[in-house]
């Protein structure tokens, strides 16, 4: 078992909060994704749990112990690094097994241990290899391996993928999360990309600028984001969001007017989902503007249009051609508008 407790854990370094109350608990076996922006506390919050980083306010507990006080290699964490830090000099076996005999893992384990291992992320026939002659998923799929191999109570992943092209970070996502399944340990995982928290996390934490905005399910937060800054974070694209009134239950800004909405006149920040809304024939729809862009996706046309400085995105069927320029009209049905209050960005109702 490894459940992981965060007391209000923070960190500072001077004036400058890098991490501010962090308040979690992360259950056994969990897989959690801390998910925000270059700078927002993630990467410190984790090393934080590591032993890396000291932390300046709260307590870190593993199995109900407090941890502030052990060095890394006391705390039965294995760590996965976005560089993969393998030896040049040794070859895939080596660097694998490197991690049991550092421990003094009996040496008549090792070689079951190391080949278990390389099986798990298909490494077996690179066995021989030297890491210089590996591509870049390959050599990740060592760094996963050597963590593997020590049979951790927590797994840490930090932006493991980053480094890698845009098919093998697909191959090496359906990976982790093949393994997290199968080894079935305590996982938390640092991302900047939305796309790995939604499909990796059992729940994600959305960071900004040192402090939780949100923490839930996948499908919670990209349904019922807590704010605007969320709500701009997930999704692919991210969440339309219009500034503009509301009086009488109408929305209205430059080229939209949503009505029957239950909300309080004012100012107000309304928000939708690309795939919620669709073309409305004959300029009938609740926003109508000139197209400012089109985007072949394969499967969908993505339309955009401005509304008072902002892009709104539309996906379409795959069929639709027009030009730029040419006027176009969006349905946005009331029940799935998000509305945000203007000045806090906080979701209305909570």
């Amino acid at each position: 078992m490894a459940e992981i407790q965060l007391r209000n854990v923070g960190k500072r370094w001077g004036n400058f909060v890098g991490v501010d109350n962090f308040d979690l608990t992360i259950a056994d076996r969990e897989f959690l994704v801390l998910l925000g922006p270059s700078g927002c506390g993630k990467t410190t919050t984790m090393r934080m749990i590591a032993g890396l980083e000291d932390a300046s306010d709260g307590e870190i507990l593993i199995d109900g112990k407090v941890v502030n006080d052990l060095e890394p290699k006391d705390r039965d964490v294995a760590m996965v690094f976005q560089s993969y830090a393998l030896y040049p000099n040794m070859n895939v076996y080596e660097n694998i097994r490197f991690p049991l005999k550092v421990r003094g893992i009996a040496p008549e384990e090792h070689d079951e241990r190391v080949r278990r291992a390389s099986a798990m992320v298909e490494l077996d026939e690179f066995l021989h290899r030297k890491p210089a002659e590996l591509s870049g998923g390959q050599r990740q799929r060592v760094a996963l391996a050597r963590a593997i191999v020590r049979e951790p109570n927590v797994f840490l992943m930090d932006e493991p993928l980053s480094n890698l092209d845009a098919k093998l970070r697909v191959s090496t996502r359906a990976q982790i999360k093949n393994l997290s399944h199968e080894l079935a340990v305590t996982t938390i995982y640092v991302t900047h990309d939305q796309i790995e928290a939604m499909t990796l996390a059992d729940r994600v934490v959305v960071m900004k600028q040192g402090i939780v905005q949100q923490v839930g399910s996948p499908t919670d937060i990209y349904d019922m984001p807590a704010n605007t800054f969320v709500a701009s974070f997930i999704g692919s694209p991210a969440m339309n969001l219009m500034e503009g009134e509301v009086q009488g239950g109408t929305f209205r800004t430059e080229h939209v007017e949503i009505p029957g909405l239950s909300a309080p006149d004012g100012p107000m920040t309304l928000g939708f989902r690309a795939e919620d809304a669709g073309i409305s024939e004959a300029r009938t729809g609740q926003i109508t503007a000139p197209i400012y862009t089109l985007e072949l996706l394969g499967d969908a046309t993505m339309i955009s249009v401005r509304v008072s400085g902002a892009l709104v995105s539309v996906k379409a069927d795959k069929s639709f051609r027009a030009e730029i320029g040419d006027m176009v009209s969006f349905s946005v049905p009331v029940d799935i508008c998000h509305l945000f209050e203007a000045e806090s960005g906080a979701r209305l109702g909570g």
